[in-house]
């Protein structure tokens, strides 16, 4: 699947929750960490909504992930 660049405005992790994770282990965040795990989540879901379509289904399952 190809997959897109989306903005800030499109973001699906919540960029102060990553802080607060990330403080609470003595660490820091760079401003531009929650686009790239912003990235990686959407490269998940694509491939967890692409074997869902393979099984005939459209319903994402925790199994697809």
């Amino acid at each position: 699947m190809r997959r897109r660049w989306v903005s800030m405005s499109e973001l699906l992790v919540v960029a102060s929750k990553v802080r607060a994770y990330l403080k609470e282990k003595n660490a820091k965040m760079s401003g531009d960490l929650p686009e790239a795990i912003n990235a990686k989540v959407m490269a998940i879901l694509d491939d967890a909504t692409g074997r869902s379509r393979g099984n005939k289904r459209t319903t994402v399952k925790p199994q697809d992930v």
